[in-house]
């Protein structure tokens, strides 16, 4: 009995000498995820899902953050803002997350960003929404490049190439409505004047009217801002329609998915990119470059297919959550303060420069014009 009594003594004060780093070690932390991984916009959420899933587990097998475990819970919106709610309600209340990537649409994002600011959880979207971190909102960030660079890349392109006169045509949601919005504000600084604007259903499988607008108008190129299937819809149409001018599209078709839906019909296409769709064009000199070869070596490595500029848009948010978990001993304060402090960070998406004032943090530098040709994307010079 004696020799039991002095054993378990013994137990006990290595217990208390233990450093409570070393008692904390086996502790989880859960970060949340929510993606339209099906569904219409599962060619965002798919590849978004299985990044996050990809580098929480890389984390974890490096040893995880400080010694924490990442427990990485996420759930499927399937691109309807109700679910979204749901979803982020179960992640703050049930699940008790220290953060959240996503959702992967703007409406999705902006259907749950009252709901982290009043929980006050870190959330970083992977949507495009100018009006996701526009104005500020404290416990908001996102990866995504926003609608105002991209209109303004492909504005830029269209003055060097001697367009003045444009039609648009919008999907009606909220990714739409603010693509129209910068497209009009804009159009002035680049001495671009909108002749006729026309807008779609997300769900519609036919834009021939409003092209058929358009085109009456008589445009020297026409912009269409949405996300598939619909812009795959307005190309056929455009296509059909023997419209012999430019089209453009906006960052929200930059996948493989878009040319595959659009056939033939892609072919001539500009639009706005991350530098991910052309990797192997980039100089080697492009600080980009090591990272995004990286992360397509691992994502093709692990399910057997291509990466895509949404995918890469959570690999920045993991990226970017994992450094702002360290020393943060679970404060989501402390995490929301490292995340708004995080400078020179690069990425798959650009060079992120987050501040009090900016939430998005990245430079006109993180698009490049691309078109397509023979199926594939050439870099515009």
């Amino acid at each position: 009995m004696g020799m039991k009594k002095s054993v378990i003594a013994a137990l006990f004060l290595v217990l208390i000498l233990l450093p409570a780093s070393s008692l904390m070690a086996a502790s989880v932390y859960k970060v949340g995820g929510i993606f339209s991984s099906t569904g219409r916009a599962s060619f965002l959420g798919d590849p978004e899902k299985k990044t996050m899933e990809m580098m929480v587990e890389k984390i974890n097998a490096e040893g995880g953050i400080d010694g924490h475990m990442l427990e990485a819970v996420i759930y499927d919106s399937e691109g309807d803002p109700a679910k979204a709610v749901s979803a982020v309600n179960k992640l703050i209340h049930k699940d008790k997350v220290l953060a959240i990537v996503g959702p992967s649409t703007t409406p999705t994002t902006l259907a749950i960003v009252n709901f982290v600011e009043r929980a006050q959880v870190p959330l970083i979207s992977c949507a495009a929404g100018v009006k996701i971190t526009t104005p500020v909102k404290p416990w908001v960030f996102k990866t995504a490049q926003s609608d105002l660079l991209a209109v303004a890349a492909v504005y830029q392109h269209m003055k060097n190439a001697g367009i003045k006169k444009i039609g648009i045509l919008t999907v009606s949601n909220s990714f739409g409505e603010s693509g129209k919005m910068q497209l009009l504000d804009q159009a002035q600084d680049f001495g671009i004047e909108v002749v006729q604007v026309e807008s779609f259903g997300a769900k519609d499988t036919d834009t021939t009217t409003q092209l058929t607008k358009i085109k009456a108008a008589s445009p020297d190129a026409i912009v269409c801002w949405g996300t598939n299937p619909g812009p795959a819809v307005v190309a056929k149409n455009v296509k059909q329609l023997k419209i012999d001018i430019p089209l453009y599209q906006s960052h929200g078709v930059a996948s493989p998915k878009f040319i595959e839906l659009a056939g033939d019909a892609a072919e001539g296409i500009i639009l706005p990119t991350g530098k991910i769709l052309v990797t192997e064009l980039l100089d080697d000199k492009d600080s980009q470059k090591k990272i995004l070869e990286g992360y397509q070596t691992d994502y093709s490595a692990k399910f057997n297919s291509n990466v895509s500029g949404f995918g890469g848009y959570a690999f920045d948010a993991v990226n970017m959550l994992a450094n702002a978990l360290k020393g943060s001993n679970g404060d989501k304060n402390k995490i929301r303060l490292a995340l708004e402090n995080t400078r020179n960070h690069v990425g798959a998406t650009g060079e992120f420069n987050f501040s009090d004032k900016d939430h998005n943090g990245l430079s006109p530098e993180a698009f490049v014009m691309v078109e397509i040709k023979n199926g594939t994307w050439k870099l515009i010079d």
